[in-house]
């Protein structure tokens, strides 16, 4: 397993955690339940240590296909610009959610003003989350890109490619 293998395995969950956590979250505090608000929070800090583990691979992943046709150094770059914003806002958003599960452990009164600002995190890590991997799937999927170019197949009708089954030549 190569490091673009990795980074394929481990860039997902980053994303899934965080939509998934920010869902949770906004659960847990209309429900006012602290039990669902330290499941967001737990979800965060996974989906930053995933992000810590994309990030780490991402550098081998970009030279094993910096090269490759149709893909460039210049869809790359912006990948990695977009995934270490999202990286540093999911970092914050773990440290966040560690100190949310520790006040609403001690049930302290900040704990309802961390989890708002969990959420407005969230919503940013979210926000980022689309941006890095709809650029990330751009890399090898040139056909989501922006710029993608469509071609018609026109199948080649000469008689000379056709195979006359019946005669048995």
């Amino acid at each position: 397993m190569n490091d673009a293998h990795l980074h394929m395995v481990v860039n997902h969950f980053p994303i899934i955690g965080t939509i998934l956590g920010l869902g949770i979250l906004i659960v847990g505090i209309i429900l006012k339940n602290n039990s669902v608000k330290n499941t967001a929070y737990a979800l965060f800090i996974v989906a930053a240590l995933f992000a810590l583990a994309s990030i780490a691979t991402g550098d081998g992943a970009e030279e094993l296909v910096e090269d490759m046709p149709n893909i460039g150094k210049r869809i790359i770059h912006e990948h990695e610009e977009i995934a270490e914003k999202l990286a540093i806002v999911l970092y914050l958003l773990g440290a966040i959610s560690i100190l949310g599960i520790v006040l609403n452990l001690k049930n302290n009164s900040k704990a309802k003003f961390i989890s708002f600002v969990a959420v407005i995190v969230a919503i940013v890590g979210t926000y980022l989350t689309i941006l890095a991997g709809t650029s990330g799937g751009e890399i090898r999927h040139t056909e989501i890109r922006d710029d993608a170019i469509t071609t018609k197949v026109i199948p080649n009708s000469s008689p000379t490619n056709e195979i006359n089954e019946g005669d048995g030549k």
